[in-house]
Order: C-alpha cells, then structure tokens, then sequence
C-alpha cells in the first residue's frame, strides 16, 4: 500500500512535456486523490488499517474513478480530491478480488478529464512511459517497462498481466500507467524490491494491467461484481522461501485461523504436491467452488500432519460497501 508519507520524486525523474505525445498537464488531471475510512471491526483493518489513502483516475466516463482495490475494501467513506483542491464524495461500486481492481462514483459532478483504456501490449519498451499520482508532474515518473507477466502474491492472489516498471514511484497505490498515449494501460498496486526483466535486478513497481479488467468492467457496473462462481479462500498470507511455502501469517477468523500456524511448511493440496504460489493457488482454485473443503498436508516441528478445512468466500467476511 501506499506510505503515508511518501519521499518526493526527484525533479529530474519528473516528465516533461517534451517526453510524451499527449497534452501532459490535461492527462495528468485525469489523476485524482483517493482517501478512505474503514470501519475498526473490518476484517481487512488490521492488516490494511482503518484510513487508507491513494490515488484513482477517471476512466473512460466523467465521475467513474478506477484505483486499486485494497485502498476501497470495506470502505464506508470514500472522498475524491482533484488538483485544485476540491473535494467530492464517493460511492464504492465494486472491488474485483481476482485482478485487484475498484471502481469508485463521484457522487457529484467531478471535473477532470476521463482518460480511455491502453493495452498492457502496446506499452513500448524502447522509451519511458508515466506512473502519475496525483497532484500533476511533481508526482509523476518517467519510467520503463522492464517486463509484462504473470505475478503471484502471498495474499492468495495470481495475475497472468502485471506490468513491471523501473524506476520506483514511491507513492505507487492506485498511480496512472500511462502510454505514449495518454491512455492507461495499467494501476499501481506494489512496490518491489527487484522487479523481473533484463539487466540488474532493480527497484520498481507492480502495476495490474488493465486488459483485466475491460473484459468484466460490464459485471462490474451492473452488479458490483462478477457473477461466476466465487473462488475458495482460505485466510493465509504464504511465503515463498528457498524450504518451500510456509505460513507466514493468518486472517483471524479465516478459515484456516485455528487449524494452522505461523511457520507450517506447506506440502502438498488435496495430495498433490506444492512447491511455488502459482500452482498451490491453481490447485485451490481448481478444486470447486467456495466453501469446498480441502486438504492441506504440512509440516510442523518435523512431522508431516494433514489438515481439513472448508474454505470460504472472502466476501462473506467482510462489511459491504455503504451506498447513498
């Protein structure tokens, strides 16, 4: 998520007017600030918090905000803050879990600019591209694609398009990947201490494509989320060591919160053995529908024990967004 206070970007990584195709100033308006109040009693505030703050950009329509979507999750007050300084208040109307996007309604008019939707495979790769925050050019980088694919995180979360970019944007939730354009083809979601691509392994960010969203955004609208099935989750953070998965933290009152512990070793699914994130996820997923019960055979202290649980559909969990 996005530090509260993040380090400026130095000036000299900020882009100019000469770098891009497009009216810069007019595009980077597009841009809006993003804060959040969630309720103390919210299944996510302990791990994401209670205020949360970011960035969204209004996307293909005056008033549709698109951002990240733990910034949005549970949210029940939600203001948006162009550059002039104005304030409106927003409506949540859906976070996919699956890609990690929200959509956000000004509930009154709105005045920046909309901005249409790129391709993550249009980005070029011979010349930098702009992550924009808001607040216009000072909070904005000139950075390069440094590789487009799949992405798994330790959150039960797998992506097949993330964007990988380099330079680092220091205040990355929610920021604007921009083409040569001025179409967005991506939303930051995460800083990275070594992205993927060629050359020295850098600092960078995480942006999800959104080619992944286009194909839902429909759903989205209409009914505040998709309407296939829910996928199976179980409330464990996993993390991906040299010795295998272990455990690395649990959601309390997930369903795995009484049976596992912090460093249980993950062996295999359902019998089948796990050795990286993809393909534990893949298993899960691939098991049923939410609510299914599954197998997990860990080892703790030295011995091998399987462990039953009925998985859930993370939504059930947590508060429904308030709506005016």
């Amino acid at each position: 998520m996005s530090q509260s206070s993040p380090p400026p970007i130095p000036t000299a990584l900020n882009p100019k007017a000469r770098d891009v195709e497009f009216d810069l100033d007019h595009t980077l308006s597009a841009v809006i600030g993003l804060r959040t109040r969630i309720p103390e009693d919210a299944f996510t505030a302990r791990v994401l918090g209670t205020e949360r703050s970011g960035h969204g950009v209004v996307f293909q329509e005056q008033g549709l905000i698109l951002t990240i979507g733990y910034l949005v999750a549970e949210a029940e007050e939600v203001w948006l803050l162009d550059g002039k300084g104005h304030a409106v208040e927003g409506d949540v109307l859906a976070y996919d879990y699956e890609t990690g996007f929200g959509l956000v309604r000004a509930l009154r008019p709105f005045a920046p600019p909309a901005l249409e939707p790129g391709s993550c495979l249009n980005l070029p790769r011979d010349r930098p591209v702009v992550l924009a925050g808001s607040g216009g050019r000072r909070n904005a980088i000139r950075t390069e694609v440094q590789s487009v694919g799949p992405f798994a995180g330790d959150w039960e979360y797998l992506i097949d398009q993330a964007i990988f970019t380099a330079p680092a944007h220091p205040d990355w939730g929610g920021a604007a990947l921009l083409d040569g354009a001025g179409r967005v083809c991506g939303i930051g979601s995460l800083f990275l201490d070594s992205v993927p691509g060629p050359g020295i392994p850098r600092e960078g960010n995480l942006s999800v494509a959104v080619d992944l969203l286009l194909p839902i955004q429909d759903e989205l609208l209409r009914h505040g989320a998709t309407l296939k099935p829910p996928r199976p989750w179980l409330g464990i953070f996993i993390a991906e060591t040299e010795a295998g998965l272990g455990v690395g933290g649990l959601y309390p009152g997930g369903p795995a919160a009484s049976a596992l512990q912090e460093g249980d070793m993950l062996v295999a699914l359902g019998g089948v053995p796990v050795q990286d994130l993809a393909s534990l996820y893949r298993l899960l997923w691939g098991s049923g529908e939410a609510g299914v019960t599954v197998t997990l055979t860990v080892r703790r202290e030295g011995k091998l024990l399987e462990v039953a649980l009925r998985s859930m559909d993370r939504r059930q969990a947590w508060h429904k967004p308030s709506l005016h």
